[in-house]
């Protein structure tokens, strides 16, 4: 009996796994690449951009239950890393790749621009009850370690009327590989000599002085708790945790506060610069009400993807987070990418193919 048993149940089990085949095959799947069973994308990198990618990925997950995006904040340098190792499906960075970085990687990467925001000059003083007032030079030798006091009389005259303590100032500034670093230290060597011959624009420069925090998390938490710091966030953090924006003198000479429609303006300035590759930085652009400290923030993608299945998920959620994800912008303290700048993406992602064919 037992030997006769053996070889039905085989069969059932064969024609039970048959249909389930057929059953996979059969079905086209609801989610953007086509299939039945789940597709995982993991990204990591900037912290600029990850409140909004974070509400992205969930969002997302709702309309397409079997596509699972996981998206790591780990700092520009960080995803550019993993980018070039492919230990990642994508990456993501405020810092545009350079030429040597994109030489470095084993395959052609694509820069697709997904929303701008605002670095913010945020500070813990607790006298001050107004936003503070900083012109760029006085930026620059604060982080320079040239200006140590909060009532020096170089802030002083940029804040007539406002009670300055004669405390020590204190800079944070981040310890990581940060796409943060580089738009704050691009501003900075734009609108200092010093700046640029000392210390230049880099993801992980040498700070001539202050303190580090890892990522814009970590950058925030200090100098919420710690009294007479000063550092550079991205808006959303500071918005978030309540901590004040200085507004900042332009480049046209007026003092701008951090705001949606103030980066917009600096993306339009900047505009008829942008290249093909859509690198480029918007800091210090010229307006009477731009923001000086914008900046796009970038996903990196290689145009050639390995795995057609992944590579078609991909490309999916990028044309979804440009078109239907930029709703979720402006609540989160990001300016929507301008429809010229869209048109421009579109033109990117379509360009992603796997095997040599296109994916959208």
């Amino acid at each position: 009996m037992l030997k006769l048993i053996r070889p039905a149940r085989t069969s059932v089990i064969v024609l039970i796994a048959s249909f389930a085949m057929l059953g996979l095959a059969c079905s086209g799947g609801s989610g953007p690449a086509g299939a039945g069973g789940n597709i995982a994308l993991q990204g990591a990198g900037a912290t600029f951009p990850n409140p909004l990618y974070q509400k992205w990925v969930s969002e997302y997950g709702k309309l397409h239950s079997n596509v699972r995006i996981d998206y790591q904040s780990i700092g520009s340098g960080g995803g550019i890393k993993q980018i070039q190792e492919q230990t990642i499906d994508f990456g993501a960075s405020d810092a545009p790749m350079s030429d040597a970085d994109l030489k470095a990687a084993p395959g052609e990467i694509i820069h697709i621009p997904t929303v701008l925001g605002a670095v913010v000059i945020t500070y813990n003083v607790a006298s001050i009850a107004q936003p503070l007032q900083l012109s760029p030079d006085v930026v620059a030798d604060i982080f320079l370690g040239k200006i140590t006091k909060w009532d020096d009389a170089r802030i002083k005259q940029d804040n007539p009327g406002v009670s300055l303590p004669a405390a020590d100032i204190t800079t944070v500034h981040r310890s990581d590989g940060s796409g943060t670093s580089f738009v704050f230290t691009d501003y900075l060597a734009k609108v200092s000599a010093e700046w640029k011959s000392k210390v230049g624009t880099d993801k992980s420069p040498k700070w001539p002085v202050g303190q580090g925090g890892k990522g814009n998390e970590g950058v925030t938490g200090q100098i919420k708790n710690q009294p007479n710091t000063i550092g550079y966030v991205e808006l959303a953090y500071a918005v978030q945790n309540k901590l004040p924006a200085a507004l900042l003198k332009n480049a046209s000479g007026k003092f701008i506060a951090p705001s949606i429609d103030a980066v917009t303006a600096a993306a339009a300035s900047a505009s008829g610069q942008t290249p093909d590759d859509l690198r480029v930085s918007i800091t210090n652009a010229a307006g009477d009400s731009v923001y000086p400290i914008s900046s796009y923030t970038y996903v990196l993608a290689y145009k050639n993807q390995k795995n057609a299945e992944k590579g078609k998920a991909l490309v999916d959620f990028l044309w979804w987070a440009i078109h239907d994800g930029e709703q979720f912008a402006k609540d989160l303290q990001y300016s929507p990418l301008p429809a010229e700048i869209v048109t421009r993406a579109e033109t990117k992602i379509k360009s992603i193919t796997a095997g040599g064919a296109p994916l959208r």
